[in-house]
């Protein structure tokens, strides 16, 4: 098997640490290339213990550098800030290597749309065709082809994922979807603020950027009209949980029919999902747990009626970090090499 060689900008955030800890095990890709402008010099076994006699841990840190990366890598995954990750990967292409970008300047099609719900202009513009949409269960074959992937964000992994059936089986309707999602801390990012600091998260359970104000929104909307044929308009509502990882999405539908039952339910969403590695159905009367996909690709989805509102309830479990984005990017890099999409991916979940 030809070795794959990759580069990772932005080594230092928690996408880059659990893309580090990913690759340690992957049979055809070698990191050869890291990258951080704070930790530069450092060898990455000493920046990450962890890392210690793995694959990787000799690797010296560097200041981005996108000629560099072009000159050592085939593939580069991008994890760092919007904004500079659109330059980061118009050079990259340039060059003619391969990009997963983690961040979400790619993510929308729509360069106006970015524009209002990042407060920033998109200098890209004409790298938004081609970029793949990288949810691998969805659009695997345009990722294949892809030489730009736009790695899908971990609130709306969730979501889509868990409305996929619903949407390809006509069940529910397009308007008044309320998605109630909670993420552990590492979704708000390594950086030190007041907000994720222990003693402000421990004990505590709050909402977060609610009212239709996260930046997740228009990504969500983006692809569930894509299923649905027509816009749609969600009611998007994140809340911090005082966990590392996981993120659990509990989802309020309306039903096209009110007398679809459970049973009608459950056999659409199996027969959606019965050839997925990664999407696992519970039986009726589970609901998700987080612990149960902690630092897997999983995606667990339970399902409810409440027949008296004439809702479908879908709940999901993801982990944020794994699935919602180094294992997903991973996945990605996986499908662009030509490689199976599961390739270092067959993870059991860290127990307990």
């Amino acid at each position: 098997m030809k070795t794959i060689t990759v580069g990772l900008i932005g080594v230092t955030g928690y996408t880059g640490m659990e893309l580090t800890r990913l690759l340690v095990s992957h049979p055809a890709m070698r990191l050869v290339m890291a990258c951080s402008r704070a930790e530069a010099g450092k060898k990455l076994g000493e920046h990450y213990p962890f890392l210690a006699n793995q694959p990787g841990a000799d690797v010296v840190i560097t200041p981005p550098d996108a000629k560099a990366a072009a000159a050592l890598c085939d593939l580069v995954f991008l994890a760092v800030p919007h904004k500079a990750a659109m330059e980061l990967a118009a050079e990259l292409l340039e060059a003619g290597v391969k990009v997963v970008d983690l961040s979400a300047d790619f993510r929308l099609h729509d360069a106006k749309v970015y524009e209002e719900w990042y407060g920033v202009e998109h200098t890209r513009q004409h790298l938004l065709p081609e970029a793949a949409y990288g949810l691998p269960e969805l659009y695997a074959e345009q990722t294949a082809q892809a030489r730009l992937v736009a790695n899908p964000g971990c609130y709306p992994s969730s979501i889509i994922l868990a409305l996929h059936a619903a949407f390809a089986h006509d069940l529910i309707q397009a308007e008044d979807i309320i998605a109630d999602s909670k993420s552990g801390t590492t979704g708000a990012g390594r950086k030190a603020t007041v907000s994720s600091l222990y003693c402000e998260v421990v004990d505590s359970f709050r909402a977060y950027n609610i009212g239709g104000k996260h930046r997740h929104t228009p990504e969500i909307e983006q692809e569930l009209s894509r299923m649905a044929g027509k816009e749609v308009i969600v009611s998007f509502n994140p809340h911090l949980l005082p966990i590392n990882r996981g993120i659990l999405s509990t989802i309020y539908t309306k039903l096209k029919d009110p007398a679809t039952t459970l049973d009608a339910v459950h056999q659409a969403y199996c027969q959606t999902w019965q050839g997925s590695q990664w999407v696992r159905v519970l039986p009726k009367g589970k609901l998700p747990e987080t612990r149960n996909v902690r630092g897997t690709m999983f995606c667990d989805i339970g399902l409810a009626l409440d027949q008296r509102t004439g809702r479908l309830i879908v709940v999901s479990a993801i982990d944020n970090l794994c699935r919602g984005a180094s294992g997903q990017a991973l996945a990605n890099a996986n499908l662009m090499c030509g490689l199976p999409v599961s390739t270092g991916l067959l993870l059991a979940p860290l127990m307990p």
